[in-house]
């Protein structure tokens, strides 16, 4: 009896033990999740003020460099939608991608060229195979793009807003930019799995893929039904069903050219956003389908990119040696 009653003892001085220890741990947990949450909270605060204060700062000149545009052009609707939407991104493309061409065709500068992603291909590029992509790229901008931007055009007029002589605010731009970036992962993700069901693939798809190793301006080399649902669709929906302002257009249609330009561009530059997803894609053709990588890891279309060297690599590169070096491909088993 005394044995067993040693052993309830026991048992119950055990069990108390672990009681204290996992109160213990979840007061420590609080207390470092509390504090961590605390000290976020006020960065972000902190960072949000700051960030506020430029913009306030700064507000003020652009809000009058918007009224001086808009009265030089007596607020004419069209002459201030067409500028905006067609001309300004289509500058920012070709600027962008005009310093990746000159690294595609000469090789030089080195410090562009040695992050190349894809070792040995385009180096340099085939010239003939450029030109075409050069000519399919302004065929689509001039002949798709810009003929899609006329029914954009009235249904923005009919919101009302979008010519305001009121620039936007700060935050409600970052909550568009956000709105935007969430319809188009949704948007092209679905339309581009469907461009490669074998019969669209066959007839439609294919062009894009014949660039196993893409450049910049392969962003927007595609066939015309591809460039209307997949590339051109799923960035101007954001910006119709909110009613944006022209200067918010302006600025997404030019993000999103710079955004695909960087992920097509076969260099895995230092600072910039990662394309190794998207030429992974290029190179495995299954894989990667969206832009952000969030319905493909709902879907599991990335699960073989997840395996690869290229996934160790898909980060920003915070440092001037090139992922290649650092995180190479593995050596092939000599058959």
């Amino acid at each position: 009896f005394q044995m067993k009653t040693d052993s309830g003892y026991s048992t119950m001085a055990v069990q108390q033990k672990q009681e204290e220890k996992l109160w213990d741990a979840i007061k420590i947990s609080a207390y470092v999740l509390g504090t961590g949450l605390l000290v976020f909270t006020a960065l972000v605060n902190s960072v949000s003020w700051y960030v506020q204060n430029i913009w306030d700062t700064s507000g003020h000149f652009w809000q009058t460099a918007w009224l001086k545009f808009y009265y030089q052009v007596e607020g004419n609707e069209r002459t201030i939608f067409f500028l905006w939407a067609a001309l300004v991104p289509g500058l920012a493309f070709w600027g962008f991608n005009g310093i990746f061409l000159v690294a595609d065709v000469t090789g030089k500068p080195t410090f562009i060229t040695r992050y190349r992603i894809q070792l040995g291909k385009n180096d340099p590029v085939d010239t003939k195979k450029l030109r075409q992509a050069i000519y399919t790229a302004l065929c689509n901008q001039f002949f798709v793009s810009l003929p899609m931007l006329v029914p954009m055009f009235y249904v923005m007029k009919w919101w009302g807003s979008t010519f305001s002589k009121e620039l936007p605010t700060f935050h409600w731009f970052l909550v568009e930019l956000s709105i935007f970036t969430l319809i188009e992962e949704i948007l092209f993700y679905y339309t581009h799995r469907l461009v490669h069901l074998p019969l669209l693939y066959k007839h439609v798809h294919k062009k894009h893929h014949e660039w196993t190793a893409p450049i910049g301006v392969v962003s927007i080399y595609a066939h015309p039904l591809e460039h209307i649902i997949s590339n051109t669709l799923p960035v101007m929906t954001g910006p119709m069903l909110m009613g944006s302002h022209i200067v918010t257009i302006a600025a997404w249609f030019s993000l999103a050219l710079i955004t695909t330009s960087i992920s097509h561009c076969g260099y895995h530059l230092p600072f910039l956003p990662s394309p190794e997803f998207h030429d992974f894609h290029h190179l495995k053709f299954n894989q990667c389908y969206g832009v952000l990588g969030v319905l493909d890891y709902l879907h599991g279309t990335d699960t073989v990119f997840r395996q690869s060297k290229a996934y160790e690599r898909h980060k920003v590169l915070l440092s001037l040696t090139p992922l290649s070096e650092s995180i190479p491909e593995a050596p092939k088993r000599a058959e």
